[in-house]
This record gives C-alpha cells, structure tokens and sequence, in this order.
C-alpha cells in the first residue's frame, strides 16, 4: 500500500466525499449525514492500482466492520472484489491511518455483526431482502 497514487471512486459524490475528508483529515466527512464512515484503499484485482472509497462503518472488539450491500444489487461492490482477491488494506478512520486485514465474517460470526451494522444503518436489512445473493460482512483486522 505503498503507492504514491490512490485512485478515488469515480462516482462524483463519493469523490467529493473522500477530498473533503482527506483534506480536513477526517473533520469533514467522518461523519457522513449522520453515519460514521472510513476511507478504504484497496489493490485493484485487474490493474493493480490502489483505490479508494467511502464506506459507512461500525466497530466491535476493536475490529471495524463493513458491509458490502452494494445498496442490494446483483454484484459484489468493486472493493470488496478487490479485497478477497489481495486482503491488505489501508484504513482512515478520521485522522488515524493504519494497514489492516480484511477478511469476510463467517456464518457463526455474522448474526450479531450484521444486527450491530444495521443498528447503524437499517436500510442494509432492506438490501438483504431484495439481493439475489448473500451479502458479505468484512472485518478490517489492524496489522
């Protein structure tokens, strides 16, 4: 996670999203309508470049969790593609920065994962319900 270059997500309020917080090292932004959120850098799987995105997160045991609903689509969201393909990360949480280990939460782990994120963000339980597939739970593990 070295490279100098980060590439943030092409869609345009996300992007903005990201500038703000990496401006303001997190003042603006980790706090995102009411949700708290993270800057994911993940290796690209295709062209190996690092990118980088916005996602709405919780914590537990000291871990941070994501969720990758993909607002309920058919398709994994890119970052999460990226990440079970090559698991090191980098991670802003507001002004601190770390490398960390994603992995998907397994079946016995995700019940009270998943009932924690949606006490977060309740609209991941109506993008459970119409997805065509099992949507994954990441648990960022620091280095």
């Amino acid at each position: 996670m070295t490279d100098p270059e980060v590439h943030d997500s092409r869609t345009g309020w996300v992007a903005e999203h990201i500038r703000r917080y990496v401006e303001t090292d997190g003042a603006d932004g980790h706090m995102y309508q009411g949700w708290p959120t993270l800057l994911l850098t993940t290796r690209g799987r295709r062209s190996g470049m690092l990118r980088r995105t916005a996602l709405i997160y919780g914590q537990a045991d000291g871990r941070h969790l994501l969720v990758a609903s993909n607002a309920g689509s058919a398709e994994h969201p890119a970052w999460y593609l990226n990440l079970s393909e090559d698991p090191a990360v980098a991670v802003q949480v507001g002004p601190d920065r770390f490398t960390a280990r994603a992995r998907t939460a397994t079946e016995e782990e995700k019940p009270p994962l998943w009932r924690l994120m949606t006490s977060i963000f309740p609209l991941y339980d109506k993008y459970r319900a119409e997805a065509p597939r099992d949507i994954p739970l990441v648990i960022l593990e620091r280095d």
